[in-house]
Formats: C-alpha cells, structure tokens, sequence
C-alpha cells in the first residue's frame, strides 16, 4: 500500500482526481446553463423539462467527502463495445466513448459512483454499474477477467490518501487480503447509512447485477450487507433499464420511518433520486389506525385465509337479477328476458375479473343484448347507442340491485362488526374461536368512527383490490420481509405484479407473533413463487467475537440456519458486565465508548428508556433517538429494542438482555429480538446486566 510521499503515482492519481471533480463541474454548469426558451410547446412541457434538468442538476452534485472514484482497472486488451457501453442492457443511461484517449492509456478505467466524462465526451470516470466496471468486483488470480492491474484507492474526507495494487496476471505475486477494503467495511460512521460501491463482494455483486425480469430473495444474517445489496440493485437497475423503470416505477419498502431515514442517503449518493421509500403501513393507508389488536387477533388478521373469506363476503352481494329488463328507445320497447340477464351475470362471475370491472362491464353486456335485437328487428345502430341503452335509467337500476357498489372500508368494517354476517363467509375457513377472535368487541358506528388496527388497513387494501386492480410497479425492493404477515406480503406483492421484486429479510430476526416461517412460504404469498432465494452468510460488519455470542440463540430461534462467518480480521471489542449501580453503569458505559470515534447507540427494552434518557440527561450526555441525524458532537442515540432492527452503530451498550426477552409477547420472540439488538454492532459492544442474562446466552 502506498501513501503520500513516497511514490510519484499517487500524485498523478491526486491530479486526476481534480481534473475529474473539474470535469464533473462543467457537467453540472452545462446543464444549468441550458434555455428551454425555444424548445417546449406549452408550459406543461416547459414545467416537465424544468423538473428534469433539476433532478439532472442533483445529480450531478459533487460532494465533497465522498470520493468520485475508488478504484481503478487495467485492462490487458482494450473491451469490446458491447462490454464498454452495455448492449442492449444500457438502455437510458450514459454510454461512454468509445474514441479518445482513453484507449491510449491500454484500457484504464477508472471505477466510481458515477460516469464523469470530459469536454471531447472521452469518459474519466466510469459507471461502477457498466459492465465494464464488473471486475473490479469479480476478477481474482484464479479468474482475472483479463485484468492486468486491481488498484484500490483509500481516501482521507474527500482527500487520496493512499492506493493498494493487485496484479493478477503475476503468479508470483500472492492473493491477499486488501487492507484498505478492510479499512473502508470497518471505517466509523456518524449519520445515515453509506454506499458500499467500493466494497461490494463477488457474492453480493452477483445479486447487484441480476436481471430485471426475475425476482430474488436473499436470506443474510446481520453484516452480511443485505440491506447494501439491495439499495444497490435499484441503482443497478435503473442504470441498465432506466427508460422501462422510469415509465413504471421502484419502490423500497422498509420496516419503520427510523429505518428509511437510516437509508435514505444511499440511492442519492449514487445519483438515484427517484425512487419512492415507504413502509406497508404507507401503502395501505386507505383509513386512519388509531387502534392496535392483540398478537393473537392480528395472527388471524394478518392470515392469507382471510383474503378467501373477504372474497365470499364481497360477491355475497351480487344477486340474481329478479325480473327482465325493459329499455324504451323512442316508441320502441326492448325486453331482455331474465334467464337472459342470470346468464350474463354467471358468465361475467366466471372470468374472475374484479369487482368493480365487471360491475361496469354489466351495463355493457345488457345494450349489447338490447342491440342484437335492434339488428335482429333491421335497425343498424352504433356503438353511440350501445352506450346510450347502457345509461338507460332501466338498465342503471338493474345494475344497482344485481351488482351493486361495495365501499371496501364498509365491507370490512361489517365483517368485523356483524357476526353473523362474519359466519357466513367465513364458514370452513376459520373456526369458531377465531372468528369470535377478529370481532371487535366495542361495534364502530362509522367507517371515520373506528378504530382501526395496523391489521385492519391491510384487510382494507386487500378488499380495495377485489373491486379494483392495484396499479403494479416495475420493481420493489422489501427489505425485513420475515416480519411481514401472510397478508401484507399479498399487500406488496399487489404493487409488482407485472413488476419483479427484491425480497431482503433474516428468518433468525423475525420479531412479530406472525413471523415468516420459511421464504417459500413468503414467496408464494406474495406471488413470487419463482424466485431465486441466495444465501449471504460471509459477515463484513458485525466482528467476530459478537456474531459468536449472539449465536449461541440461533438453535432457539431458528434451528438448521446458518450462522454468520465473520471474515473480519478485527476481532473487535467485546465485553460483557454485571452492574451494580443499574443506570449509572450503563451511563459510565456510554461515556467510555464515546471517548472512541464512531457513533454509538445504547439500546434498551422499551420500556426501560425513559429511565436511561433520564439517567443520560442527568449525566450531561446529549443524545438522539432512532432516525434522528447525529453529529460529530452528539454521537449516541437511545435506541428501543423495538426499532433496532436494520440500524447499525460502530459501538454499542445494550442494557439488561432478559428484560428485552421479556418485553415481547413468547420467549422465542423476545430471543429473536435480542438477537437482533446483539448484533447491531459493527466495532464493539458491552452488555450491562444487573439481573441474570438469558439462559440461552450462558450455554
């Protein structure tokens, strides 16, 4: 590894990393100085063209602590055009030239965040999504890809520090372990979560990189960079089928807001920033939930069994036509008979269309009878007139009696209120015991009026699509998807159903009652039976010491599941401590791990936190909560054990590891939870105890 002073490269590095940022400024400033004076139509246009030169001029932002490359490739032969630019997988992006000097210098690349090209277009960063940036992810002595030269290059703030040289076509030069790729995995982080552009692993880079037409889900343990892999494969995706996405959107799904404020720096910083983040409270928020359920309540709720039941009760209200239909047209008077009518409506039930869409195909399918028989009589009437009979006032009261308009809201809250009505849809699908288990006991008078449970909404959403079809993106990411009930995973899986998704969870981290048992069974609810399932197990952020201790809960938690390689070479710290003093050891704790660089958080049953605020005020210690912005001068946030899933700190304090057990409905969800809170660490942890830990941590 080079560093400054000793090798006249890393000057020449320096000057191309400033020539670079100058040529990304004159990007920026092109832009900025474009006038659409002369080239839009209408102010609608100029207003769309407007909006797309500023997101243009967002992403073209230079920050100034992060590094525009951080890596460079030469290549033994010059790549192919279909390598360099794409193929057909380029589709919307920025293909580098392939003219100019570049091909003077033997096929050099340098790999970064972004392209950045130069005032001829010769390109002087390229893409790390270009294909012909993938060996710097994938090329090795066994497998060199026709590299020549690896270099990596470490950084300072936004500063080039220092460069680390791979040369894989030498046999007598050894594999090692990059020392600045450790580095840059272990290096301390205040604030939301980074990019791990410069770090991706061949195994991780494979799943990055695959296709738009399959779904994937990817089964990590904590530090296996799950979350990383699929914040990256968006990028991915936006960069290789831009134009396709753009028309029909990605959506990231996440577990809480304090979890999309952790991650929402990442996709900006590779110059993505339109993607939509949301929780599936966010999608389905068809009414205000102001209640909550029981865990036994929201099991059944949240159970695919409800969606046949919700089904029944929805077509319980078309009814057989009770008598024909008569449409006067001037002094003419056509009657469609009922067995007419019943056979248009069992035909309009047969083809499994929704609700809604049959409802307004019944007034069409009548006129077309009306029609028939005005040809038959030797009229020669249009379709002006078809859709005249089918407004007919005759015909509209039909529809109305036949196929009337279901609100979902209603139908739900009637379900859950009318436990009669309840058992005659649910009947054979949910036992008596649990259909008196999902009625409210306090009936709402109105659908404004209820109370409604997390639950409830999703129900809701589910009845909304019967009657009409949900609008599908083109991919969803959903990230601590082992959390999600039978029932939710139907409320994501409706948002990609011409779309393809991205699955991201840890069975051994599920934390509700309704918890995924396997990723087949989650796959099939959410209509991604055919998805490829991987499975990341190499840990790169939680030391090795930890993943150790806190797998000792997996055979409780999640029996036959593979634990977590730690492949960091530092151990990291690791300390566990009876306190005496309760919350001032805890504080004293905090204090010393502070005195470290790096962000800490304490996290603690919940119901525990308001003493540790206290205690923490009291002391002097400024601090945040989950998803608030730390500073270099307020480095700790207090952390509920409910909302550490998905955060990561480089040191932590967790406090009391049985009163987190006990803090959640069954043992083996509370081990779960503590599991969770055990590995949010990515530098050290000490675990305060003043009453006994966990049996399962001692054996």
């Amino acid at each position: 590894m080079s560093t400054p002073g000793h090798d006249d490269p890393l000057s020449k590095e320096r000057s191309h990393v400033a020539a670079s940022r100058s040529a990304l400024r004159a990007m920026r400033e092109d832009v900025e100085s474009l006038d659409i004076t002369d080239v839009t139509a209408n102010w609608v246009n100029a207003a769309v063209l407007e909006a797309q030169i500023e997101q243009r001029i967002k992403a073209l932002a230079d920050l100034s602590e992060t590094p525009l490359f951080f890596g460079r490739l030469d290549y033994l032969h010059a790549p192919g055009a279909e390598q360099a630019e794409g193929g057909e997988e380029s589709e919307g992006r920025e293909a580098p030239s392939l003219q100019g000097r570049r091909w003077e210098t033997g096929g050099r690349f340098y790999v970064g965040r972004r392209h950045v090209h130069d005032a001829d277009g010769d390109p002087m960063v390229i893409d790390w999504r270009a294909p012909v940036s993938q060996p710097f992810y994938r090329a090795s002595k066994k497998d060199p890809q026709d590299v020549s030269l690896r270099r990596r290059f470490g950084y300072t703030g936004g500063d080039l520090t220092a460069y680390e040289d791979e040369h894989l076509l030498d046999p007598a030069e050894a594999a090692t372990t990059s020392r600045l790729l450790q580095q840059e995995i272990e290096r301390p982080r205040v604030g939301p979560m980074r990019d791990i552009v410069a770090t991706i692993q061949p195994e991780q880079d494979e799943i990055v990189r695959a296709g738009l037409a399959g779904s994937v889900c990817v089964q990590g343990g904590p530090g296996t960079g799950k979350t990383a892999v699929g914040l990256h494969r968006v990028a991915y995706l936006l960069y290789a089928h831009r134009e396709r996405l753009a028309r029909t959107g990605t959506l990231v799904i996440g577990p809480n807001r304090s979890f999309l404020h952790y991650i929402e720096q990442v996709l900006p910083a590779l110059g993505e920033l339109t993607v939509r983040q949301a929780t599936v409270d966010d999608l389905v928020a068809h009414v205000e939930v102001r209640g909550t359920d029981e865990a036994a309540t929201a099991v059944i709720k949240g159970d695919a069994r409800m969606a046949e039941v919700l089904r029944r009760a929805l077509y319980s209200h078309v009814v057989p036509p009770a008598e024909g239909v008569v449409v006067v047209r001037g002094s003419r008077r056509w009657r469609v008979p009922v067995y007419e009518l019943e056979e248009i409506v069992r035909e309009l039930l047969a083809r499994g269309i929704r609700y809604g869409a049959a409802r307004e195909a019944l007034p069409q399918r009548i006129a077309h009878a009306v029609l028939v028989q005005m040809e038959r009589a030797g009229e020669a009437p249009d379709d002006r007139v078809q859709n005249a009979v089918a407004r007919n006032a005759a015909v509209k009261a039909l529809v109305k009696s036949v196929w009337p308009q279901v609100d979902p809201a209603k139908l739900v809250l009637r379900l859950l209120t009318d436990a009669d009505f309840l058992a005659e849809h649910a009947e054979g699908v949910l036992t008596a015991d649990e259909q008196k288990a999902v009625l409210w006991v306090k009936p709402a008078r109105s659908v404004k009026s209820a109370r409604w449970s997390p639950a409830d909404a999703v129900l809701i959403d589910e009845a909304t699509d019967l009657i009409e079809r949900t609008h599908s993106l083109g991919h969803v990411v959903l990230d601590e998807a082992q959390d999600l009930s039978p029932m939710q995973y139907r409320a994501v899986g409706r948002r990609c159903t011409t779309g393809s998704a991205t699955v991201l969870g840890d069975l051994a981290q599920g934390t509700t009652p309704w918890a995924t048992r396997s990723w087949a069974e989650a796959l099939g609810h959410l209509g991604k039976g055919e998805a490829v399932i991987e499975e990341l197990t190499a840990g790169f952020r939680v030391p090795t010491d930890v993943i150790a201790y806190a797998s000792r809960l997996l055979p409780h938690i999640a029996p036959g599941l593979t634990p977590v390689a730690s492949i960091r070479e530092n151990p990291g710290f690791f300390d566990i401590r009876r306190v005496d003093a309760g919350p001032a050891d805890v504080v004293a704790a905090c204090r010393e791990l502070l005195e470290r660089e790096g962000s800490v958080g304490l996290i603690a049953a919940d119901a525990r936190v308001p003493e540790l605020a206290a205690a923490l005020a009291a002391a002097g210690i400024g601090h945040v909560g989950p998803g608030e912005e730390t500073t270099h001068a307020t480095r700790l946030t207090l952390v509920p054990a409910s909302l550490a899933k998905g955060l990561e700190y480089d040191y932590v304090v967790l406090d009391e590891p049985q009163a987190v057990v006990d803090g959640e409905p069954d043992e083996r969800t509370g081990l779960r939870r503590l599991y969770v809170a055990l590995t949010r660490a990515v530098s050290g942890l000490i675990v305060t105890h003043g009453t006994g830990l966990p049996p399962q941590l001692v054996s």
